[in-house]
């Protein structure tokens, strides 16, 4: 089979937040996934993104159906994967693989539409694999595009404005039990960029005592001063959470760090006073239980992603002006993906037809010579033209056929025709 650009994986869409979190990858496991399936069979090039609303592998396979057993393997490894979960899993081949990505690093398939966090996400994916020797010339060229055209749906349509961002969900969520949040009392759990974004919404919103923890007290101290907030240990984490009317959390624990019987506790110190506790970490940061405790009113992706849906319908007309930047742009770079498949055959052949031309250039002397130094440099000119016009012709038909199975049809004759040993396998270039 030839090689073909593919993606594995889940997404908000496709699955709860509680699927979610089972198969998000950290950050300190993304490298080593990466290195075991660049191992793997059918796989050539591989790009792990991962974030709150997706797990996804962005392949260069040799053989999709290989490849996706690779995929699962892995996961059954790592994750034991049951196979009621596998269902979640979407497989895009070809042409829809590219627009899913395309739409993806366009924040065109994101929980919140135009949300800009997804671009860098999808760099940082991208540079991470390049780090780790993973992606080559195909998917270097593919997320190379797919930035290139997210860069033109925010600059041609109004995609990126007003979108109703998950932090600023927070707000409105915190405001629908609290009401008015002047003077609340936020505690930030959690120092990334979604703790700050949500930061600054509450405190647009009227909230003044914001407390920033963080399992890193300097990373705390950094993100408190840039808000103007307080760092807090996060040895001290159940105390301060007793006083806040706002927790958000958003750390990369892989396990809970507030149980249901904490959240009890907690809540019978403050009388059941009323607070809002948003979780916005893959995986969760809060036992789902707590939602189960009397004065405690827990949200978390799920509720997030009704929230910003409900807000979404203004911006549908820029998400459809951005669509078919999208789908324009996808016609034009496969025609430069497929072109870029044949490379291998080409090069393959033109190195078959220099070796023929050079065994029967022998023969010729043997038969016909010895030749003069000027006779020799006319010969060897001449069958380097004819190489020339020969690969320069067949080069030509292969890159500007319309369909994919019309090239592979011919890429195949061409192959067979001149005895061209599995040209197509030098196309991944991530293997040795």
């Amino acid at each position: 089979m030839e090689p073909t650009l593919a993606v594995i994986g889940l997404n908000f869409r496709t699955s709860p937040v509680a699927v979610r979190e089972r198969f998000w990858i950290s950050e300190a496991r993304r490298l080593e996934a990466l290195q075991h399936l660049v191992r793997a069979e059918g796989v050539e090039e591989v790009i792990v993104l991962a974030t709150c609303n997706r797990t996804e592998f962005i392949l260069w396979a040799s053989d999709v159906p290989t490849a996706a057993n690779s995929v699962l393997r892995f996961l059954t490894q790592e994750y034991q994967i049951k196979l009621c979960e596998w269902s979640h899993f979407y497989r895009l081949m070809d042409d829809v693989a590219l627009t899913h990505i395309f739409r993806v690093t366009s924040s065109l398939d994101s929980m919140v539409l135009g949300e800009p966090e997804i671009t860098g996400q999808v760099k940082d994916a991208w540079a991470l694999a390049q780090q780790a020797g993973t992606t080559g010339r195909f998917l270097d060229a593919v997320i190379q595009k797919a930035l290139t055209v997210s860069k033109r749906t925010r600059t041609e349509t109004a995609i990126g404005s007003s979108a109703v961002s998950v932090p600023y969900a927070s707000v409105e969520l915190s405001k629908t039990v609290l009401g008015d949040l002047a003077g609340c009392e936020v505690l930030l759990i959690g120092a990334g960029k979604m703790s700050e974004l949500a930061a600054h919404y509450l405190m647009k919103a009227g909230a003044r005592n914001v407390k920033v923890m963080n399992r890193t007290l300097e990373r705390a101290q950094e993100l408190a001063q840039k808000l103007g907030a307080s760092p807090v240990p996060y040895q001290e984490r159940l105390r301060h959470i007793k006083t806040a009317d706002i927790v958000v959390t958003s750390t990369a624990c892989p396990h809970c760090i507030l149980s249901r019987q904490e959240a009890d506790s907690i809540a019978r110190e403050r009388g059941h006073k009323p607070m809002v506790m948003i979780d916005i970490a893959v995986p969760r940061d809060i036992d789902p239980k707590v939602r189960e405790v009397d004065g405690i009113h827990l949200f978390d992706m799920d509720d997030l992603e009704h929230m910003v849906q409900r807000n979404a319908v203004g911006r549908q007309a820029a998400a459809q002006e951005a669509e078919k930047i999208v789908q324009s742009e996808v016609q034009g770079f496969r025609r430069k993906l497929m072109a870029e498949r044949v490379v291998p055959t080409i090069v393959a052949l033109r190195q078959r037809l220099d070796e023929l031309c050079r065994q029967e250039l022998e023969v010729l002397r043997k038969e016909f010579g010895p030749f003069t130094e000027d006779q020799n440099q006319a010969l060897t000119a001449l069958t380097a033209h004819i190489t020339q016009r020969i690969a320069g012709s067949l080069a030509r038909e292969l890159k500007e056929l319309p369909a994919r199975n019309e090239q592979d049809v011919l890429t195949a004759a061409v192959s067979r025709l001149f005895h061209l040993e599995q040209p197509l396998q030098v196309a991944a270039g991530a293997k040795n």
